[in-house]
């Protein structure tokens, strides 16, 4: 325990009393701090010194050069086992059995056969050589020194010395006792250092085959960016993706898995190649491992494209080259040509360009479209270039809401005959009246005569979903949202999709986040083009595109919220699909605001001008109810057909197009219901009377209320 200290503190406040207050403090000594242990302090240490890079990157090093030679020992040996034996051939005829490929096969055991025979040869030649080589050595021994004591005798001639016809036998002599002196003098040093030689032999071929696990090659060489796609590559991917089936079947083909690979063909930014799947390897056992195969072709995840072609048992990947999808596209054709113009009936709309690089058109004459994706990722400029686009052909004419009302399609005042745009209840009342006129406007088409010929009618709905989720009900009730039988906006979406494109009353519309609440699914199915830029979820990609194309490859879902903007993901037989394929990716042009308004006003210049309606028209308010009343006079009873042409000389314009069901609505629930008699249906003045007074009534009483 320490020592309790004690401070004295004297006040130093003027005080009237004449003693002074001393104030006691005491303060306690502050508790002693356990030491830390040794082994803590040990293993703190430790663990400092095993995660330091420099011990990372000294084990990586040692790792590296060590596997390079175990390696380089493999691949050297393999390589003179295939020099010296047939296996190279028997691997070849495998792959070509395997790939059903027959005279491949015949070829590959002919090369076979004769490097059989060849080796076969040479292995008898092998037998009779040692007699062969002792005759030519004794006849060459024989005819050196009788050329060497020859040119002996002309030296021991010409010097007159007898002795110089051994000279040149003894200076034989001398040379190969050189030489053997030399040889006892090398050969120790080279028995010491020829093993090192041959490991660093063995370590340069594993070097130059970078034969080692990724973990241990540097890192320059183990991101391995840009690294071009080789059929080696693709097999090592296939092989190491955790399908054990796949993974075995590669280890039992002769060829290593080449057989399974189609040729890598160039395909714009990247490569393509398909893959042929052994037996007992599904196609969606690959797809549902696109982010591991990405990482096994050393690719991110968005860099890799998985499809379903039209061969039984295969996949066609599409590999990005590094980086090249993050580079932006160049611009729209619109923005660049003024003199571009556009045929609803034949013409393609330059959207942008597929994964190959290629441009990518659409035709959109008599098919109605959707696109969809999350927010802030390009849907409204995506829609708003084909509007564009269409808008240069001078006989398409254009309904549009916009239920943002951020002014995104302002520059369609004066090309469109009605532009709606806010986001309020009040503005999708409007946008569903509009609708409902482009409705009547197809049942006149459809009631003209046959072989009439009609102006395209495109009604854009941009932000759609607000309207399906809009709560606001009409006079009879009836609401304006949602996916009811009485779903005011959903049943003249629903008409036109049954029967506007025979007379092309087109509807497109742009909708985000979709989920079964804001997109019904008869109205996303209507669509015969279907698009969406990235999503959250499968189950969201399937709303968007069906579930064909996302079981035959498509995934939105799987796109970058943010990096991946404007690029779509499109079902549709408008768009070069490539055969056996569900759906196709396009990178979209961006048109921004002030270009979309320059290509517009070129648009304007091509007609005659067109007066932009930013309100609904609404005729004079009726009370269908007290009309019914007025029309009977003094009959006690009318026939519905009789009431329903009175009410339209009352007024052809509220009730021209009424039909019996319009009476009935109206009638319904208030005791004056149409009712059979004498076979006709008819309806009592009395009653419709009394319903009209006791409304009046209700009204009153609930006014006082």
């Amino acid at each position: 325990m320490g020592d309790t200290v004690v401070h004295l503190h004297k006040d130093t406040e003027p005080a009237p009393e004449p003693a002074t207050v001393t104030t006691l403090t005491v303060v306690p000594d502050p508790a002693p701090t356990a030491p830390v242990p040794l082994w803590v302090r040990s293993g703190r240490a430790v663990k400092t010194v095993v995660t330091h890079e420099t011990t990372k990157t000294t084990v990586r090093a040692v790792a590296r050069h060590g596997l390079y030679t175990v390696n380089g020992g493999r691949i050297a040996a393999r390589r003179t086992w295939d020099g010296r034996t047939g296996a190279r051939y028997e691997r070849m005829i495998r792959a070509a059995e395997a790939a059903g490929n027959l005279e491949a096969a015949e070829e590959w055991e002919e090369r076979l056969q004769r490097f059989r025979a060849a080796r076969h040869h040479r292995r008898m030649d092998l037998l009779h050589s040692p007699v062969e080589a002792a005759k030519g050595a004794a006849v060459g021994v024989g005819m050196g020194i009788g050329s060497l004591v020859a040119l002996g005798v002309v030296m021991a001639v010409a010097t007159k010395d007898v002795t110089h016809v051994v000279t040149p036998l003894m200076a034989v002599v001398d040379f190969i006792n050189l030489l053997i002196t030399i040889v006892q003098v090398v050969w120790g040093p080279a028995l010491a250092i020829g093993p090192f030689l041959a490991l660093l032999a063995l370590w340069a071929v594993g070097s130059k085959q970078q034969a080692a696990p990724a973990w241990a090659l540097p890192a320059g060489v183990r991101s391995a960016e840009g690294e071009p796609i080789t059929p080696s590559i693709v097999v090592k991917a296939l092989r190491d993706l955790g399908v054990p089936a796949l993974r075995n079947a590669i280890k039992e083909m002769g060829d290593a898995g080449a057989s399974m690979l189609g040729p890598i063909r160039m395909a714009g930014c990247g490569v393509e190649v398909d893959v042929t799947l052994p037996s007992g390897v599904s196609t969606n056992e690959v797809q549902n491992r696109r982010r591991k195969l990405a990482e096994n072709l050393t690719r991110h995840e968005h860099e890799v494209f998985i499809t379903i072609p039209q061969a039984a048992r295969t996949v066609r990947l599409w590999v990005a080259d590094s980086g090249a999808l993050d580079e932006p596209i160049g611009p729209s054709p619109l923005a660049t040509d003024d003199t571009l113009t556009a045929d609803y009936t034949k013409g393609r709309a330059p959207w942008g360009e597929d994964l190959r690089g290629d441009a990518a058109g659409i035709s959109l004459y008599q098919r109605h479209l959707l696109i969809t994706g999350l927010s802030n990722q390009g849907k409204t400029a995506a829609l708003r270039a084909l509007a564009l686009w269409l808008a240069l052909d001078r006989s398409v004419q254009f309904l549009m809401g916009d239920l943002k009302g951020a002014g995104d399609w302002r520059m369609f005042d004066g090309l469109a005959t009605t532009l709606i745009e806010g986001p309020t209840d009040e503005h999708v009342i409007q946008v569903t009246e509009m609708a409902e006129g482009a409705v009547d406007e197809m049942n006149r088409r459809l009631q003209a005569p046959p072989g009439t010929t009609f102006p395209p009618l495109i009604v854009v709905v941009d932000e759609a979903q607000v309207a399906f989720m809009c709560p606001a009900k009409d006079e009879d009730k009836r609401p304006y949202g949602g996916s009811k039988a009485n779903s005011r906006y959903f049943m003249a979406v629903r008409k036109i999709h049954n029967q506007g494109r025979a007379v092309n009353v087109l509807m497109w519309q742009g909708t985000q986040d979709p989920t079964n609440e804001n997109l019904p699914k008869l109205v996303r199915e209507g669509a015969h083009t279907r698009a969406s830029l990235a999503l959250g979820t499968e189950s969201q990609a399937r709303m968007a595109l069906g579930d064909k194309a996302v079981d035959g490859g498509a995934a939105p879902n799987l796109l970058r919220p943010g990096l991946d903007k404007g690029t779509v993901v499109v079902a549709s037989d408008g768009i070069a699909i490539p055969a056996g394929q569900a759906s196709i990716t396009v990178r979209t042009h961006y048109i921004d605001t002030d270009e979309a308004t320059a290509i517009a006003d070129r648009a304007k210049a091509l007609r005659d001008g067109v007066t932009t309606l930013h309100v609904i028209e609404r005729g004079e308010e009726r009370d269908p109810l007290a009309d019914i009343a007025a029309i009977f006079g003094k009959l006690p009873r009318l026939v519905t057909q009789d009431v329903l042409k009175r009410l339209t000389a009352l007024n052809e314009d509220a009730y021209g197009r009424w039909t019996f069901t319009d009476l009935r609505r109206v009638l319904e629930d208030t005791g004056a219901e149409p009712y059979k008699s004498d076979g006709r249906m008819v309806i009592a003045h009395e009653r419709v009377a009394r319903a009209l007074a006791n409304r009046d009534e209700n009204g009153s009483a609930s006014a006082e209320g």
